[in-house]
């Protein structure tokens, strides 16, 4: 009973972590939905449910550096930072000249950016020497 336990309770942690990232990676591209947390999120639940997706996560070519940096840091390359806030203005702009009727919205969309900005504007930089790369195992012939 145990075991089937564990199992129930990895698959749920790889079936969260799977959402979370597929949330993660839609806020790539709508900027109001935030990125960074629900990456976070399916990491530590990959962590949880399946190594081998947790790794296969952080080595992924569209997120991984991004995520290891985050996670071992909380630093952004200048330009994810310059591409990160260049979208997100694009967008809150758009939207708030062409889509939101009411000042309330207008109101919200123009806090949740700026309070967006400030975090991503605190964030450490990184320089390329100081980039988080995911060691290989290094196999032994015995």
């Amino acid at each position: 009973m145990l075991a089937q336990s564990a199992t129930l309770k990895s698959r749920l942690f790889i079936v969260a972590g799977s959402i979370s990232l597929g949330i993660g990676i839609v806020g790539i591209v709508l900027p109001l939905l935030p990125t960074t947390p629900f990456l976070l999120l399916a990491a530590y639940c990959y962590s949880r449910g399946s190594k081998r997706l947790y790794n296969r996560l952080l080595k992924n070519r569209l997120v991984g550096n991004y995520l290891r940096n985050y996670l071992e840091g909380k630093a952004m390359s200048i330009k994810a930072k310059i591409l990160s806030l260049s979208l997100l203005w694009a967008v809150i702009g758009c939207t708030t000249v062409f889509f939101a009727d009411s000042l309330v919205i207008k109101i919200v969309l123009l806090a949740v950016g700026s309070g967006v900005t400030v975090h991503v504007a605190l964030l450490r930089v990184v320089v390329p020497s100081e980039r988080v790369t995911v060691e290989k195992p290094v196999s032994r012939v015995e």
